[in-house]
């Protein structure tokens, strides 16, 4: 009987423990997700500033009345100079704004927890390279905004589905194979960007292919916003949903296989959702550097590694980082920086910091 008690005492013993960790888990996952909520509130701040900033002055009561006056249908007489700059040219960039640093950042967030390697970004693969030749061939022969757009968006695929492919084709494929592929393509859809550049017409033409690369959203439209709303949605909510499966992939193949992850077909879903996302934010913003980089470093030294709060939180600080940069870089001279620069001067030096400060490692 007494040795019965004991073995009882120990169960509960362990159930107690059991329990006390699940609800240490849970608490933890709560208070993680707490502060990503509060990580939407200083962007819905921003979003309204940045109605604000501009070379047309405009009130915040003005800002106030348009955007109430087309959720409920109430005329409040705002003049029409100052609704066509509020909905024409503003809103577009603003939307534009954070749904580039959205995608650049669940893209980057994700490509580093697949390849469980800190330095990887959306481009490695030779998204942006591809679809920087798909914007410069579409220029080349003065096609209109809308081919451009499609160009770009066709290069990027185009890209990635050559590195896959011509990864698939060397014994023993592993990720590093992957990148490696994926640099010799950006390395060679470069060489073809230069290419085109130098045939351009130096006068107009290649103008026009310099500052596309440079990134801007400075000619963003609404159906601009409509064009790529639906590729990067789809693409970042099916990351989202698998999400979890990215922490089981981090932990490594075989500890992905063992838990019955079929990591091939896995790879695959998030390098195919991965590239849609970024070659639709590439489409109408042109190359912009360093956001899928730098910024899911910053969102996990603030919410942590588990995917299941980094990727919504990369949304939410991509979002909030290349409005910001936005605003800076059309208001902070007469003529406007393109992004491409900006996130540059910042990133680079941030992501020195950051390799100085986690000299232990990257986890």
């Amino acid at each position: 009987m007494t040795k019965l008690r004991f073995r009882n005492s120990s169960q509960d013993a362990n159930i107690n423990d059991s329990n006390a960790s699940k609800s240490w888990i849970n608490n933890s996952l709560v208070k993680k997700l707490s502060v990503t909520s509060l990580l939407v509130i200083p962007l819905i701040i921003l979003f309204f500033i940045s109605f604000l900033i501009g070379r047309y002055p405009i009130s915040p009561s003005e800002v106030l009345m348009a955007l109430a006056a087309k959720t409920t249908l109430v005329n409040y007489n705002i003049p029409p100079s100052v609704e066509a700059v509020i909905f024409q040219i503003r809103l577009p960039r603003i939307m534009a704004a954070m749904m580039v640093g959205a995608a650049l950042s669940i893209a980057g967030a994700s490509f580093q927890g697949m390849f469980k390697n800190p330095l990887v970004s959306p481009d490695k693969l030779g998204v942006s390279a591809g679809a920087g030749f798909g914007a410069a061939l579409a220029i080349l022969f003065v096609a209109g905004p809308f081919m451009v757009q499609f160009s770009a968006f066709m290069g990027g695929l185009l890209a990635v589905g050559l590195t896959y492919m011509i990864s698939q084709t060397f014994k023993g494929t592993s990720m590093l194979t992957l990148v490696l592929c994926g640099i010799a393509i950006a390395a060679l859809f470069s060489a073809f960007i230069s290419m085109i550049k130098y045939v351009a017409d130096p006068y107009e033409q290649l103008p026009t292919i310099v500052f596309w690369l440079m990134g801007s959203l400075s000619a963003v439209t609404n159906q601009d916003i409509l064009m790529v709303t639906l590729p990067m949605v789809v693409g970042s909510g099916i990351l989202l949903l698998i999400r979890w499966r990215i922490n089981v992939l981090s932990m490594g193949e075989d500890e992905a296989q063992t838990l019955g992850v079929d990591t091939k077909k896995l790879h695959i879903i998030i390098i195919t959702c991965c590239t849609i996302v970024t070659a639709a934010a590439v489409s109408i913003s042109g190359i912009i550097g360093w956001i899928g980089l730098v910024i899911p470093h910053i969102t996990r030294m603030i919410v942590g590694p588990d995917h299941k709060v980094l990727l919504p939180a990369s949304i939410f600080m991509g979002a909030f980082f290349l409005l910001l940069i936005d605003d800076v870089a059309r208001t902070i001279t007469t003529v406007e920086i393109p992004l491409g620069i900006l996130t540059a001067i910042i990133g680079a030096p941030f992501f020195l910091y950051l390799l100085a400060k986690s000299k232990e490692g990257w986890s």
